[in-house]
């Protein structure tokens, strides 16, 4: 009985909502009722039928920002008392976020609506029942945007400025339909998180951690979600950890910027894949001989935000610039932290895509994974690279330095100082040690960005007893030239 009387409500609102938002439309038609009442429908029915032929609205996963802001995101409107415990959380953490409300719930139950936006969260567009747009054709996407948005302003006297579908999936459709509306981007999510099933805590923040990036937009569903509030206490955690805030939606985009297409980038085209390398012409570094007492830092690989930020402050901290090699399957999916490292002054170099063995991999691999590194690297610091690469392991041979050198990278870096600090079991009194016993006027010293290693504790005892020896820290494009 109650299940029925819940149908019964729902089909009574949506009736409303269907008779308010066609009452918004016949207004400013005509004057004569019964003209309006006969040919309003059709007039509708033929309007929606065309679809919209201007400008796409933006397709946002994540925000093209350095900032270290990212957002916080909530789907639907779950029942009060999980929505007031969920409100009640974000304030103890002091934390802003966006929800996307459908507008069905808001016609249902708008004083739940008006306190979501009373302690000062973002309202914005879930469309009209959260159906899965990606399916329905044009008129009945525009519909579902146009009455969800009508439903918000009506309720609240919010005018939202974004829309998202239930599942964060978008079509070419719905990015018009959404323009055609009024709402200028269509959010996805850089992370959309479901239940947790069988995972440790260790487990949980070892996952999340990989998604509190600079620009980054966290989607979880009220209804769906059945551990909110713990999921809540992680993110807020994880992000004073590496000193990163939650940011409403709209102020992470207007904070953020646009990033042009890889053609327009200048030297974007400078590797190339050329199968003619017998005679290319290549060079090695492994260490400057000079009398200088200076030496470089270099960093190999990828992490995540929680590594690299920490690595970068330090850096920044005793005003070293470092050179900086980078596992381009990794700047893929973080194209905003290599744009960081870039930003704050350092060499931003080539260290392959998928860190294949390059002794190990055909001539035409091994150029296709530089020029695709090349590629995705220049596209995410919106530059060309140090034209510098570095093979994973440090193993070559003289065929494949040609074979390097033919892409256009006529560079080859090597090392002369190891502490091996990749390994999880070197503690940073081991790293430490081995670097000061091996460091000599002109050395490369190799480090990386890896998780879970002991490399951020040690590199500040590094640079200060370096500097106690009278070493001077430079960029390896300063130590060798372009």
């Amino acid at each position: 009985m109650i299940e029925r009387t819940g149908k019964i409500r729902r089909r009574l609102l949506l009736w409303l909502v269907w008779t308010m938002s066609l009452s918004v439309i016949l207004a400013g038609c005509t004057s004569d009722a019964q003209t309006i009442g006969y040919n309003a429908p059709k007039a509708r029915v033929a309007q929606k039928a065309i679809r919209f032929t201007g400008e796409e609205s933006k397709a946002i996963p994540y925000v093209y920002t350095t900032g270290r802001d990212l957002s916080l995101t909530f789907n639907g409107m779950a029942d009060r008392a999980t929505m007031k415990r969920l409100l009640d959380e974000l304030d103890k953490y002091h934390l802003k976020a966006t929800f996307f409300l459908p507008g069905m719930r808001v016609a249902e139950e708008p004083e739940l609506a008006r306190e979501i936006a009373s302690r000062g969260h973002e309202i914005e567009n879930n469309t009209l029942n959260q159906l899965d747009l990606t399916k329905l054709p044009y008129e009945q996407i525009d519909s579902e945007i146009k009455l969800g948005k009508e439903v918000i302003q009506k309720k609240l006297g919010i005018t939202t400025r974004y829309v998202r579908t239930k599942s964060g999936e978008f079509t070419d459709d719905i990015r018009l339909a959404a323009s055609e509306n009024g709402q200028s981007a269509v959010i996805s999510s850089s992370l959309f998180l479901h239940n947790w099933q069988s995972e440790s805590e260790s487990q949980k923040i070892h996952y999340l951690r990989k998604y509190i990036n600079r620009g980054g937009i966290i989607a979880m569903d009220t209804e769906e979600n059945k551990q909110l509030l713990e999921n809540i206490a992680l993110l807020a955690r994880l992000a004073e950890d590496v000193g990163y805030q939650f940011v409403p939606l709209q102020k992470l985009i207007e904070s953020g910027g646009e990033r042009k297409p890889l053609q327009e980038i200048a030297g974007f085209d400078a590797a190339k894949v050329n199968t003619d390398y017998r005679h290319a012409t290549y060079r090695v570094f492994t260490k400057q001989e000079t009398n200088k007492k200076q030496v470089a830092l270099s960093f190999d690989d990828w992490g995540t935000d929680q590594t690299i930020t920490k690595i970068l402050d330090i850096l920044d901290k005793y005003h070293v610039q470092a050179t900086f090699f980078l596992r381009a399957d990794g700047v893929e999916k973080n194209p905003n932290l290599a744009r960081a490292i870039a930003e704050a002054g350092h060499d931003v170099a080539n260290h392959s895509y998928s860190h294949p063995v390059v002794t190990k991999v055909s001539p035409e691999q091994l150029q296709q994974e530089i020029v695709k590194a090349h590629q995705i690297i220049t596209e995410a610091i919106q530059e060309k690279p140090t034209m510098y690469f570095r093979p994973p392991t440090g193993v070559f041979d003289e065929n494949t330095l040609r074979v390097i050198g033919a892409t256009g990278y006529h560079t080859v870096t090597d090392f002369d100082v190891d502490p091996s600090d990749y390994l999880k079991t070197k503690t940073p009194d081991e790293i430490v040690q081995a670097i000061l016993e091996q460091t000599q006027n002109g050395s490369v010293i190799l480090l990386h960005l890896l998780d879970d290693i002991h490399t951020i504790e040690a590199l500040p005892i590094v640079i200060e007893k370096l500097r106690s020896r009278g070493y001077t820290f430079v960029k390896m494009s300063e130590m060798f030239g372009p």
